[in-house]
């Protein structure tokens, strides 16, 4: 099965601690290790999206994000587990070593 974890930060995105990184450098070589690490990226400000709507023959661009928020993601990990009780564990692991807020979304399809 395959899970989306979402990092999820303050607008203020205070930078990560040398104790941080190493953490969560460790836990994507765990990751990989395992198998179990399919995709691992941070994410740019959402003051740098562009959302486009093209529905129903419209063509609208709007320059910066789509919600308003003081919490956004702030990047993400695409990860293989067996199942969902894995999955929650490595999302509890994830949050623990980037100290942040995460989100664990299966994945459809």
């Amino acid at each position: 099965m395959k899970f989306f974890i979402s990092v999820i930060d303050s607008l203020e995105r205070l930078p990560h601690s040398l104790q941080e990184r190493q953490a969560i450098d460790d836990f994507n070589e765990k990751l990989e290790a395992a198998g179990q690490r399919i995709l691992a990226v941070g994410i740019d400000s959402p003051a740098a999206s562009t959302v486009f709507d093209f529905r129903n023959g419209q063509a609208l661009i709007t320059e910066g994000p789509l919600y308003d928020n003081d919490e956004i993601i702030a990047g993400f990990w695409v990860i293989e587990a067996a199942n969902i009780e894995e999955a929650r564990a490595l999302a509890a692991e994830g949050s623990k070593s980037c100290n942040r807020k995460v989100e664990l979304r299966p994945l459809l399809g």
